[in-house]
């Protein structure tokens, strides 16, 4: 089954390459799904992997995840041609399919302010996810980044923290008044004084808050808020970009914050500066 090819060409992106964890995992779920459905990668041809694409498209697959199946199927097949000294790739010829510009989600001001006043208690575990919350809007960091946080990567008195990025990339943030006094809170509250090693945000039984929970607290404190729209720990990173562009921040600034390698991945966010000068034009041109 070629499981052997997987695991080398995995250990490559994970060593060689510093591919995140969840990057590695999701490239591994794509070719054991190749795999289970052409028999024998050994074996595959460029009409083998159009006709997988054709399946997968019409299982309603977007463009987005074909694009992510085309690139990770073409990768494995140049790191297999290098290590067998090979020189025909069956991916080479297989177009990607084109995507769209999608336009992040994000929450208006006012959305923020009500999610960001919740939950409200005193007790450990809401005094955590009122942190949670703030951090991550107040940083702009992916959710991967803030489940590895340890107490060691924060300085709270002067109001930075390190985050690892994508790639084992370090890149200091500062941190908001606001997200360091929650935190300052949680520490105060937890039952022993944690190490510069220990996990910052932790679960009820005293381990590492994994991704899954953090994403199922946002979802919750969001019902809470009234916000029924579609919501993620991203869209407070995407709020967070959207809102420092909206009061005229610069993009490579926006850029060092959110650790965006090219400055092209940072562009999405311009559509808020677009749609303030339409409006700035409708309402001030006199032939608008």
């Amino acid at each position: 089954m070629f499981h052997s090819q997987i695991d080398s060409f995995l250990n490559y992106l994970r060593v060689e390459r510093g591919l995140s964890p969840n990057t590695v995992s999701a490239y591994r779920s794509d070719l054991l799904d190749f795999s289970g459905w052409s028999g024998n990668l050994k074996e595959v041809n460029s009409e083998n992997i159009g006709r997988y694409l054709a399946y997968l498209r019409k299982k309603g697959y977007a463009s987005a995840s074909l694009s992510r199946k085309v690139s990770v199927i073409r990768m494995f097949y140049r790191f297999f041609c290098q290590e067998k000294n090979l020189t025909n790739s069956p991916a080479e010829t297989i177009i990607s399919p084109r995507l769209g510009r999608k336009i992040p989600r994000y929450l208006s001001l006012k959305e923020t302010n009500v999610l960001l006043s919740l939950p409200v208690g005193s007790n450990l575990r809401e005094i955590r996810d009122r942190a949670i919350l703030e951090v991550l809007y107040g940083s702009g960091m992916r959710i991967s980044e803030l489940v590895n946080l340890n107490v060691g990567n924060l300085n709270l008195r002067t109001g930075w923290v390190k985050i690892l990025g994508k790639g084992d990339k370090e890149r200091m943030v500062p941190l908001g008044r606001k997200a360091r006094q929650w935190i300052r809170t949680y520490l105060k509250e937890r039952a022993t004084r944690p190490t510069e090693e220990a996990p910052l945000f932790l679960n009820c039984y005293g381990e590492r808050l994994s991704r899954q929970s953090c994403w199922k607290i946002v979802k919750k404190c969001a019902r809470q808020a009234g916000i029924f729209k579609e919501i993620s720990p991203h869209t407070l990173r995407h709020s967070f970009a959207t809102h420092l562009l909206s009061r005229d921040a610069d993009l490579r600034s926006v850029q060092e914050l959110l650790g965006h390698t090219n400055i092209a991945t940072t562009q999405i966010y311009t559509h808020i500066t677009q749609e303030r000068l339409r409006k700035v034009y409708k309402k001030y041109h006199p032939r608008a």
